[in-house]
């Protein structure tokens, strides 16, 4: 081949068969089928010598090593011949070939070499790992020999036969080491006499260490010799290890080469896999060993079926599977009722224990608190009478103070709750309730919650509806009565007749030999002030009241509230137990903490025992008047009751009844014919926003109702607005006003406000918006009747029809009705009116006359016309 033929051309390959190894790329086979080619980068070595110097330096470079087998006895080692030389390259083979070619077999021939010694290394660490536990018997076999001799002596003759003398190690087993260690001792090129030279020492040294541990022979009196220590390794042989170690993790043309050493290779996905099963049957076997566990499962009245196999603690498709048995196809995302949860849990081998959604929430009556524990406490007191009768005044009397000042109108809209000291220092608390008809259920709570009931009625005015109606919800309590008739001073006051008046509804007062306690007052200038107090005093020491103070507190709202700055708050007047600062708690559907406590003179107070009204700060949200508050452990228990009474409320406001075809038709018809008066009603406490919903669906009627789209506490706010604007209702605030972004909405939507103060105003202006949206009241008055007789032609497509007069008179545009056979044919009105073909007004009875009806000729001889003036009268409510 030409010069310029050798010659490695730049951008192309050369021609010829593609050998993946020369040209630099190398295939790898991993597990799974994966392959990946990588790119070898060859490295020249630079050559220092004469052009000859490649042939030369091939033949130490690559040393063929021999296979050493071992020998049963030592033998002297053959000195190893030395490699043949590499034939002539080719005249075709290029110097780049030639040096990647000669590359590559001095590198298998490293590898070859640095396995054989690994391989050597292991054998050897084998054998002395052996070699001491060889050892280890002996000694232990040497000692139990020794121990049995002192017990039982024996001669000393059979001694050596007891304990035999360990066999030399060996020689062809430790012959090969120093032979494998050849090459890296002398890693000069390799000669005839080299082999011959290194091979003789290393022998003898190995046939010295191999022999040295013989154990010496002993007899019972003296003690076995220890064993020697195991030979420690040569210091080149943990270097050997870590270059092993460092190398293993490279990529060598011969191992790139040993397409078998990768395909056999496992990944390390599969070496998981296979731990995980190994650790799985294990876990399994141990699983079925154990003894099955027993479990108390509390059932609900109703549970998934992944729920309940959870508590089980076992597999919801053991659960699925046992129900599918039972011929009950579900899913593990199903509910199933108690009684199958019950015949799963018994077949699985555990105890139910039953338990329903009642049992979450808190059952106070079943907690009855022992005698030992309970302690006096102050009486409460509840004025009721009917509205301008003067509890409050009277109440202001007891207490120095000038509530009913700030009153809207004077009367009383609130319930309010104050405790005073007497004179005597006895402490009485005071529930002050409105007097007014819309107030009905506040004054049954506080009937409710009382222990002495004050009924004040005034002297000048007698018995009203409101002290009747104090009277039954007294009664209906089983509280004692003490009666207060106020305003003595008055000339016209007739005390007299008061009481006589109370005997209608059995009532009967001490000074008429009754048993109910009366006291002449007057709240004006205090007269009997005191008598009333002492009266309450000895009525509350019969009664010998009671509460045990020593435990978590229960109390009942009095009223709530929503406060600007202070958030919901509620009054609550402690019934048992004692209230204090942090404690956890739940007033109905609210849960909450107490922040804060105000008594009636807004004084923070950390501690409310018994009997003391105070005002809750720290609520979710404003609770409802007449819910009772409870102290729990935990805010989870607080949160779970609050979650299933508010659950039980909304099922409560959604139930409907039993739906049939009847039932449907009644109700749309009845929905027909209603009219509707939205309205959202907003109050600054709970009860006055009750008492307004109450007033309203009072005045209700068959026709028009009131729809009450929201009532709420607190200020007038944008959801309001948007809810009175998209119904078009108007938003009606008692005492209270719209916040800035609410009048903002107002103005641009224009919806209706309407603020009160009083609630019989309130209920007034409702009554006539309902009236106007109702609209006037048709009324119809028959005024004449006549026979039709004969029927006529009037013009081209009217007909006239001539009448007998028989009752009252007919004139021209009043009303009429044509009957046949008493059946309504037409409903129409007088358009002509003629008598002797004379146009006249009006036609009495007895006489003859001819009309023209307008818009109808639906008529016929024998029917009757009925004449009728219409009224539009105004509606009232």
């Amino acid at each position: 081949m030409s010069e310029t033929d050798n010659k490695p051309t730049l951008g192309r390959k050369p021609l010829g068969l593609k050998r993946s190894v020369e040209a630099g790329e190398v295939k790898q086979t991993f597990s799974h089928g994966r392959t990946n080619k990588v790119v070898v980068e060859v490295k020249r070595r630079k050559l220092i010598g004469k052009p000859g110097a490649p042939e030369a330096a091939a033949a130490p470079a690559a040393p063929e090593p021999a296979p050493v087998a071992a020998a049963p006895a030592p033998a002297p080692v053959a000195p190893r011949p030395a490699a043949p030389r590499a034939p002539a390259p080719p005249s075709n083979e290029t110097r780049q070939e030639l040096q990647t070619r000669l590359l590559r077999e001095a590198e298998e021939a490293r590898m070859a070499s640095l396995e054989a010694a690994s391989r050597r290394e292991e054998e050897e660490r084998q054998r002395a790992a052996e070699e001491n536990r060889r050892r280890a018997e002996e000694k232990l076999r040497a000692e139990s020999d020794a121990g049995s001799t002192e017990a039982a002596p024996q001669p000393v003759a059979e001694q050596p036969e007891a304990a035999p003398e360990p066999a030399p190690a060996p020689v062809a087993e430790a012959a090969p080491a120093p032979v494998a260690a050849a090459p890296e001792a002398a890693p000069a090129p390799a000669t005839a006499g080299a082999p011959q030279a290194a091979a003789a020492p290393a022998t003898t040294a190995t046939t010295t260490t191999a022999a040295a541990p013989a154990p010496r022979r002993f007899t019972p009196v003296v003690a076995p010799k220890r064993p020697e220590p195991a030979a420690k390794k040569p210091a080149h042989a943990r270097d050997k290890n870590a270059v092993d170690r460092r190398q293993s993790g490279k990529l060598t043309v011969a191992r790139a080469l040993n397409e078998d050493e990768g395909a056999r290779a496992r990944s390390l996905a599969a070496l998981k896999r296979a731990r995980e099963k190994e650790r799985r049957a294990h876990f399994a076997g141990q699983s079925q060993a154990r003894e099955k566990q027993v479990r108390d499962v509390v059932v609900p009245e109703a549970i998934t079926v992944q729920e309940l196999a959870n508590r089980m603690a076992e597999k919801g498709a053991d659960l699925v599977k046992a129900l599918f048995k039972l011929g009950v196809p579900v899913t593990v995302n199903q509910t199933i009722d108690q009684d199958t949860a019950e015949l799963l849990v018994e077949e699985f081998g555990h105890n139910i224990t039953r338990v329903s959604e009642s049992d979450v929430d808190i059952d106070t009556a079943s907690d009855v608190d022992s005698t030992e524990t309970l302690k006096s406490r102050p009486p409460v007191v509840t004025i009721m009478g009917h509205v301008d009768h003067g509890k409050t005044s009277l109440l202001d009397a007891l207490r120095g103070t000038e509530v009913v000042r700030g009153e809207a109108g004077g009367i009383t809209q609130h319930i309010g709750a104050y405790q005073i000291k007497t004179k005597s220092g006895d402490l009485i608390t005071f529930l002050d309730t409105p007097g007014h008809e819309a107030f009905t259920d506040m004054r049954m709570r506080g009937a409710n919650v009382t222990d002495i009931v004050v009924l004040v009625v005034a002297a000048d005015d007698g018995l009203m509806p409101q002290t009747i109606e104090a009277i039954h919800h007294t009664r209906a309590a089983g509280v004692p009565m003490i009666v207060a008739i106020n305003k003595v001073d008055k000339p016209e006051a007739n005390p007299k007749k008061i009481r006589e008046r109370l005997l209608e509804h059995e009532i009967v007062v001490e000074q008429m030999s009754g048993d109910v306690q009366d006291v002449e007052v007057s709240a004006k200038t205090g007269q009997g002030l005191d008598d009333l107090i002492e009266k309450i005093l000895l009525q509350a020491e019969l009664m010998e009241l009671t509460a045990n103070p020593d435990r978590a507190a229960e109390a009942t709202v009095i009223e709530a509230k929503l406060d600007k700055g202070k958030g919901p708050l509620a009054t609550v007047l402690i019934t048992r137990g004692t209230l204090r600062t942090g404690d956890i708690l739940v007033v109905g559907t609210q849960s909450g903490r107490v922040r804060a406590m105000l008594d009636d003179k807004g004084r923070q107070v950390k501690e409310a025992p018994p009997s003391l009204p105070v005002e809750v700060l720290g609520l979710s949200g404003v609770p409802m008047s007449g819910d009772t508050l409870t102290v729990v452990e935990s805010e989870a228990r607080a949160r779970e009751v609050a979650a299933y009474r508010q659950e039980q409320a909304t099922a409560k406001r959604t139930a409907m009844a039993p739906a049939n075809l009847d039932t449907m038709f009644s109700a749309l018809k009845a929905k027909e014919n209603v009219l509707e008066y939205p309205i959202v009603i907003k109050a600054d406490v709970q009860g006055s926003a009750e008492a307004i919903v109450n007033a309203l669906n009072k005045i209700s009627n068959d026709e028009i109702k009131v729809k009450v789209l929201h009532s709420g506490v607190g200020a007038i706010t944008e959801s309001d607005v948007s809810l009175a604007q998209a119904a078009g209702a108007p938003v009606v605030g008692f005492n209270v006003r719209p916040n800035a972004k609410a009048r903002e909405m107002v103005e641009r939507h224009k919806v209706r406000m309407k603020y009160f103060d009083v609630i019989y105003h309130l209920t007034e202006d409702v009554a006539k918006e309902m009236a106007g949206i109702w609209g006037p009241e048709r009324i119809e008055t028959v005024v004449g009747r006549a026979e039709i007789k004969e029927i006529f032609p009037a013009g081209k497509k009217d007909k006239a029809a001539g009448l007998l007069v028989t009752d009252g008179f007919i004139r021209k545009g009043l009303f009429a009705r044509v009957t046949r056979d008493d059946v309504i044919v037409s409903k129409t009105t007088i358009a002509s009116l003629r008598r002797f073909k004379d146009d006249v007004a009006e036609v009495r009875a007895g006489l003859e006359c001819g009309v023209v009806l307008q818009d109808t000729n639906d008529i016929k001889a024998g029917d009757v016309l009925e004449t009728f003036d219409v009224e539009m009268r105004e509606r009232t409510l």
